[in-house]
C-alpha cells in the first residue's frame, strides 16, 4: 500500500474522528495531547482506518506495536518508569522522542500521549506491510 494513501487515510479518520479542522492534522500533531483524543476516539479512528484501507488494527495491537513485545515488567520499573530498554523501544517507534530527556522521568501512562499522527502512519504502513507479507507466503 502507498504511503501517500496511508497518510490521506489516516487524517481523514483524524478530522472525522475528533472533529479537529484538517490543518491541526499535521505529523508532529499527538493523538492525545494536541488533538484531544481519548481512549474511545482512538478506537474510532482505528475503525474508519479498517473502513477505509481494510486493514484492521486492534488497540491491543496499538499497545503491543509500541511496546515491540518487550513485557511490562521489562517495559518500565516498579515505579512505571519506561526502562532504557523500553526508551530505545519507543525511539523506533516514536523517533521524535528524546530518550536523554526522557531517561528516569517517562511514567508507561504517559506514553501514548506522544504518539503523533506519523507514528500512526508508521503503524499502518508497518500493518499493511506484516498483511502483504503474510499473503504472499
Amino acid at each position: 500500500m502507498d504511503r501517500n494513501t496511508v497518510i490521506e487515510a489516516v487524517n481523514d479518520a483524524v478530522v472525522d474522528a475528533l472533529g479537529v479542522e484538517p490543518e491541526e492534522v499535521t505529523p508532529e500533531a499527538t493523538l492525545l495531547d494536541d488533538l484531544g483524543a481519548e481512549s474511545i476516539d482512538l478506537l474510532d479512528i482505528l475503525f474508519r482506518l479498517e473502513r477505509s484501507l481494510g486493514i484492521k488494527i486492534q488497540a491491543a495491537e496499538l499497545a503491543a506495536y509500541v511496546q515491540g513485545g518487550i513485557p511490562d515488567e521489562e517495559f518500565g520499573d516498579e515505579n512505571e518508569i519506561v526502562s532504557a530498554a523500553g526508551l530505545a523501544q519507543l525511539k523506533k517507534v516514536m523517533p521524535q522522542i528524546d530518550v536523554e530527556a526522557l531517561t528516569g522521568q517517562l511514567q508507561a501512562t504517559q506514553v501514548m500521549g506522544l504518539f503523533t499522527v506519523e507514528n500512526l502512519v508508521g503503524l499502518v504502513v508497518h500493518r499493511s506491510e506484516l498483511l502483504a507479507a503474510a499473503s504472499a507466503a
